[in-house]
């Protein structure tokens, strides 16, 4: 078998093997030297069978290649070329890929990223018992305590280094608010009884008025010691359940009923009548009291308490214990007020002392017989009463009081304020009584200026719902103003403790001029300055307390020249003629 012959029959025995050449393919050798014609038919069969086994190999390769080429996406014609380069050394032609059938272009989803979960318990128990966690904590723990120890030292430092509060003192109802004094209730009320007081409580009510003193009422011919009646409602007056009712309605807005139970008040006998008949007048007076103060009586009045308890002291004393006796630490405690004619600082000081009253009621505050020392000796009673006694004991009025020659203090018969000072005055001195330390009391009408027309009872004057004209409409105008001015600085009072219950500090006192401060212990400060001349004025202010550069009004009798909340330069405070104003600045530690 020649060498020809041997190469057929190897590609006839396996023609499947042998594939076409591919892209990949290997090109032919050139054919070798002819093979020696002695050579032994081993030799070629051995040397045939090495060549099928490299076809093979090729063979496997190019299948490798086929199927990582199906892996792949279709792309349509073929995207590379073959880089090997052929046997003879040259780069051979890059041969297209075709097109797979069936192949399909998929998405392959990245793997998501694992998700922490956190430590198992067995984890956090076996990490947090590891010595450095175990200093963390500790070391945690100790700067937490170390914190909270020294927040509270320093709490406590600043507790005891800040100013300590004042006390409030012990202050009764009668000094939270003014007294409203209805002398005669006939002219006060349209239906001239007690139930036209009652009627008129929710005015009172917003007036701020804290108590209503009403009367006398009770039967009491002019010097007929035998007539007098305490118990009896006189029938001017109206009746006991009128009384009762009036008692209950009040009670009801936070408005104190006191009775003035002043025995003699139509006469002119006494006081109390005569020296001979003091001591039954006390005597039945006594029992008289016990009778009122079971009908809900807040209080009682009496004129001439000065004769009286020089007089009989030993009646003086139960007449005050029935009265004062078995309220102290209650809220509802009775108050004694006495009445007195003394207008000097020095007797009602001594008045004070001696007859026990919780109030009583001067001629202290009234005018004097010369105008140009009037203001001064004003201001310096003032600062006696107040060095002297406690300011929950004093009592401010400028009315008369009562009929007969109670009403004449100081040589006048009116009671009213606008009688005494003048209209144009009227609001001036209402701020005057509202802002000095103690209880201000007025007589009825005194809120919208009305005047006694030589009647010490006038007839009060209500707001008309008749149509008003011409001078009626401005006189009408004017009381309503005078009574909202009134109204706010009632209001005012009622809640400013440095109104209510602050100290006293005289600033500047001439014949024409006032100015004083009212302070309480770390509230806002108040500083009330008048003037008294028919022409403008500076008010040059010292003292012992620190004043700051600027104020603002509060209230001013003359809203447009002071308008309420602006500012004012206290090292030039100037007023107009007859104006006062009220000035506020806050505490400054």
């Amino acid at each position: 078998m020649n060498t020809e012959e041997t190469n057929v029959d190897l590609k006839d025995a396996d023609p499947q093997e042998a594939p076409g050449p591919g892209p990949d393919a290997v090109p032919e050798e050139a054919p070798g030297p002819a093979v020696d014609a002695d050579a032994t038919e081993a030799d070629v069969s051995e040397a045939d069978l090495d060549q099928v086994d490299q076809e093979d190999q090729v063979d496997q390769e190019d299948q490798e290649d086929q199927e990582d080429q199906e892996k792949q996406p279709m792309t349509g014609e073929g995207d590379r070329a073959e880089d090997a380069p052929s046997a003879g050394g040259e780069e051979a032609e890059p041969v297209p890929v075709p097109e797979k059938n069936g192949s399909v272009k998929l998405k392959i989803p990245e793997d998501e990223e694992e998700k922490f979960t956190g430590l198992t318990k067995e984890e956090l128990l076996r990490v947090a018992g590891t010595p450095g966690w175990v200093r963390t904590r500790w070391s945690l723990l100790v700067v937490f305590w170390l914190g909270w120890l020294g927040m509270l030292g320093g709490a406590v430092l600043i507790v005891l280094q800040a100013p300590r509060c004042r006390d409030l003192p012990s202050s009764s109802w009668w000094n939270a608010g003014s007294l409203y004094r209805i002398g005669d209730v006939g002219a006060f009320s349209a239906t001239h009884d007690l139930k036209g007081v009652e009627q008129k409580v929710g005015y009172l009510s917003q007036m701020k008025v804290r108590g209503l003193v009403i009367g006398p009422i009770h039967m009491a011919p002019a010097d007929d010691v035998m007539s007098l009646r305490f118990e009896e409602v006189s029938s001017e007056s109206g009746t006991l359940d009128q009384f009762k009712d009036l008692v209950q309605v009040a009670h009801k807005k936070g408005i104190s009923v006191v009775l003035d139970l002043t025995p003699n008040y139509q006469g002119s006998s006494g006081p109390w009548f005569s020296n001979g008949s003091v001591t039954n007048v006390a005597e039945r007076l006594k029992s008289a009291l016990v009778f009122w103060v079971n009908q809900g009586l807040d209080g009682v009045q009496l004129s001439g308490v000065e004769r009286v308890a020089s007089m009989v002291p030993s009646l003086w004393t139960d007449i005050r214990a029935i009265v004062q006796n078995g309220t102290e630490g209650t809220l509802n405690k009775r108050v004694l007020i006495g009445v007195t004619e003394r207008s000097a600082a020095e007797d009602v000081s001594a008045l004070l002392n001696s007859t026990g009253v919780d109030l009583l009621i001067s001629g202290v505050l009234l005018p004097g017989a010369t105008e140009a020392t009037d203001a001064t000796e004003r201001a310096q009673s003032v600062q006696l009463l107040y060095s002297a006694h406690s300011q929950l004991k004093l009592a401010w009025s400028l009315g008369g009081w009562g009929q007969g020659h109670l009403a004449l203090l100081v040589g006048r018969g009116q009671g009213h304020l606008a009688s005494l000072v003048g209209p144009a005055l009227v609001r001036q001195h209402q701020l005057l009584l509202l802002t000095l330390p103690g209880t201000p009391v007025f007589n009825y009408g005194d809120e919208i200026g009305l005047m006694d027309e030589g009647n010490t009872f006038p007839r009060m004057l209500w707001d008309s719902e008749d149509e008003l004209n011409g001078t009626l409409k401005e006189e009408w105008a004017e009381r309503r103003s005078s009574r909202r001015f009134f109204s706010a600085l009632s209001a005012l009072r009622a809640k400013e403790r440095s109104l209510l219950f602050g100290d006293f500090l005289l600033l500047s006192n001439s014949s024409s001029s006032l100015a004083y401060l009212r302070v309480w212990d770390q509230s806002e400060r108040y500083l009330a300055a008048f003037n008294w001349a028919e022409e403008a004025a500076a008010l040059h202010l010292s003292g012992a307390a620190a004043l700051p550069r600027w104020a603002v009004v509060v209230l001013s009798t003359d809203g447009g020249a002071l308008p309420a909340d602006s500012s004012v330069d206290l090292t030039e405070l100037r007023l107009g003629p007859g104006e006062a104003a009220l000035l506020r600045f806050p505490y400054a530690g």
